[in-house]
């Protein structure tokens, strides 16, 4: 290369350089050896003499350098930490399961698959139907339509509410619990060291009454076995204590008194006391109670015990009083009168009477007992022990007969 410059001193002053270029690189050697420019004649212009390409040395997950496009360099080869192997933040979802901090993880959005989309094993009561669950309703509560994530049956332990008296997980019939309900008389299973039977009906007539083996004294007449039974060791009451039946008998007028004590006793008239019945002397007395003693009663329809009764020799209750406001025979230790065109009943013995027309007297009301009478029928009313009863059918009156 040549250069020439002109001084002030004339045309003629010129002085003229001339450059010459040796082969190089830039880099300051003279040579034409091979360079980068970056004073070493070798390099790729990163500062590094080995052969490059300018743009530095590539990130490597592992060298424990967040680099590049890393979430994270941990510098190990545990894939379950916090930080996976290939630099990315443990997340569930990612396949890997996160140690200490992930139960499970699938790396899918699937949450019945036995590994929830929380990470978290399925397990029962976490509110999601997995596996072999019949359902999974999210609490604990086994008295529910839920109980251990099975939909609740009688036997499996847990009583279900609403619909289960217990639930004790057996099949054990002779126990506190039968087929879940609490175990009862009638239930039709022996209740072990309770009962010594159990036939499943409310029949007490039959071998097995009230649980128990039917035996004479329990109060029960067995059907086909025995006449009677009152309960009772009195041996001279009309039931004798091997339960064969005698004419019950008692003097003076009782109160309170079983049906089922009336041994020996046939009922031969039955009325209502709103209900007029006729042909008191005609028929109910000469053809239908035409035993040698008589018993009177009365008591609320439906009642198994009579609330005032008194019985005697027919001769004492028949004996005709005529319609006196006061007069009465004695017999049995009872005060009886009677007339079909007035009134008929009794008191207790040696009490007075006020035949008005039937008994209105209330000395000692419970011994007392007061049919009206009229035009040979017993009419409508009147009193049964303390109750008055006129035009009252809620109540009923009996006449028995005996031989």
């Amino acid at each position: 290369m040549t250069l020439g410059c002109t001084d002030d001193a004339g045309a003629d002053a010129t002085t003229t350089f001339t450059m010459t270029s040796a082969p190089g690189d830039g880099d300051g050697d003279m040579s034409e050896t091979a360079g980068d420019g970056d004073g070493d004649p070798a390099g790729d212009g990163d500062g590094d003499p080995t052969t490059g390409d300018g743009d530095g040395d590539p990130a490597l997950c592992g060298d424990g350098l967040v680099e590049g496009d890393e979430e994270c360099d941990d510098g190990n080869p545990t894939n379950g930490d916090a930080c996976t192997n290939a630099c990315t933040a443990a997340v569930c979802g990612d396949g890997i399961v996160h140690e200490g901090v992930e139960m499970c993880d699938d790396g899918n959005d699937v949450n019945d698959d036995g590994c929830t989309n929380m990470c978290m094993s399925g397990t029962c009561g976490d509110g999601m139907l997995q596996g072999d669950e019949e359902c999974d309703d999210g609490n604990d509560d086994h008295t529910d339509d839920c109980a251990a994530c099975r939909v609740p049956i009688c036997g499996d332990g847990y009583i279900w509410a609403g619909n289960e008296q217990c639930d004790d997980g057996n099949g054990d019939d002779t126990d506190d619990c039968i087929a879940c309900l609490s175990a009862t008389c009638g239930d039709g299973y022996v209740h072990a060291l309770l009962e010594e039977c159990d036939d499943g009906n409310f029949e007490n007539t039959d071998d097995c009454a009230t649980c128990f083996n039917a035996v004479c004294g329990d109060g029960h007449v067995h059907a086909g076995v025995e006449e009677c039974d009152d309960g009772n060791e009195v041996d001279d009451d009309g039931c004798a204590n091997d339960c064969t039946a005698s004419l019950y008998w008692a003097v003076g007028v009782q109160t309170n008194v079983s049906a089922q004590a009336l041994t020996g006793w046939t009922e031969c008239w039955s009325g209502l006391y709103g209900t007029p019945s006729p042909n008191l002397s005609n028929t109910i007395l000469s053809q239908n109670c035409t035993g040698s003693k008589l018993l009177e009663a009365c008591r609320q329809v439906g009642s198994p015990t009579y609330a005032v009764l008194a019985m005697g020799d027919r001769a004492d209750v028949l004996f005709p009083t005529g319609n006196g406001v006061n007069a009465t025979h004695q017999g049995n230790g009872v005060a009886w009168y009677y007339s079909n065109s007035h009134s008929m009943g009794f008191a207790q013995g040696g009490n007075s009477v006020d035949r008005n027309s039937c008994d209105v007297d209330n000395v000692n009301p419970q011994f007392r007992m007061c049919w009206h009478t009229g035009g040979d029928a017993i009419t409508s009313g009147y009193r049964c022990g303390g109750t008055f009863l006129n035009g009252n059918n809620g109540w009923e009156r009996k006449i028995f007969h005996a031989p």
